[in-house]
């Protein structure tokens, strides 16, 4: 299974993508800081390479699924299982999905 901390980035990274309000102030794991959110690059070498990694496909998923290419898989199986790589790839289709509806429907105004 994912980690906590490595959903966490992976939805925050989708909601930064979907512009999601809701989805970019809520915090659903405490093991990611607001500092981490700041640098929320796959590039930062404060995250591990697995972060690295979820972040990363994170990015493409959400912008361009379609450049999910080989170079990709072979990145994720190196780093996770194939039920990880499953449940990534479901995770970031809800969290795209959910965000895209929210946004759509402006279910979400920030408070004055």
């Amino acid at each position: 299974m994912l980690s906590a901390r490595e959903r966490e980035l992976a939805r925050l990274r989708v909601s930064a993508i979907t512009q999601c309000q809701a989805c970019q102030l809520a915090r659903k794991s405490d093991q990611v800081t607001e500092e981490d959110i700041a640098c929320l690059r796959a590039d930062d070498e404060r995250f591990t390479p697995r972060e690295q990694l979820a972040i990363r496909f994170a990015e493409t998923f959400a912008h361009d699924h379609t450049a999910l290419d080989d170079e990709m898989y072979q990145s994720l199986g190196a780093q996770f299982s194939d039920p990880e790589i499953a449940e990534l790839h479901l995770f970031c289709g809800l969290m795209l999905a959910g965000g895209r509806v929210t946004y759509a429907l402006q279910a979400y105004e920030a408070s004055s």
